[in-house]
């Protein structure tokens, strides 16, 4: 997700008028990319075959769920803050970007787990 990068980057470089809420925008953001981070290298690797233990499309489909809730009040509390400052107005609308694309991504986890399994293809 390079929204979310771009959007820390956005934050973290410009001046802050409330700490805050845009501390709390970049931890949410730090967070949230190194949770996709590990979810790929999950993938990558094909680790989710030797731990069968976990659910890994429900992990999956929780961590896309919490993140975006959290990615989308950061947003908002970081756009309502901005004050017209264009780091920080750039990055709450990488925020809201990753927010979208955060929930595309839900859909087609949900979409692959769960609809492809009921139907056994």
């Amino acid at each position: 997700q390079i929204s979310l990068l771009v959007g820390f980057i956005s934050v973290n470089n410009s001046p802050w008028t409330d700490y805050s809420a845009y501390s709390y925008f970049q931890i949410v953001a730090i967070c949230d990319l190194v949770m996709i981070l590990f979810f790929y290298i999950i993938h990558i690797f094909r680790i989710y075959r030797k731990l069968t233990c976990v659910s890994w499309p429900l992990a999956e489909f929780l961590h896309y769920l919490i993140g975006t809730i959290l990615l989308l009040i950061a947003s908002i509390v970081a756009a309502s803050k901005s004050y017209n400052f264009t780091g920080l107005v750039a990055g709450a609308t990488f925020g809201f970007l990753a927010t979208i694309l955060c929930v595309l991504s839900i859909w087609s986890s949900y979409k692959v787990s769960c609809i492809t399994q009921s139907t056994g293809k």
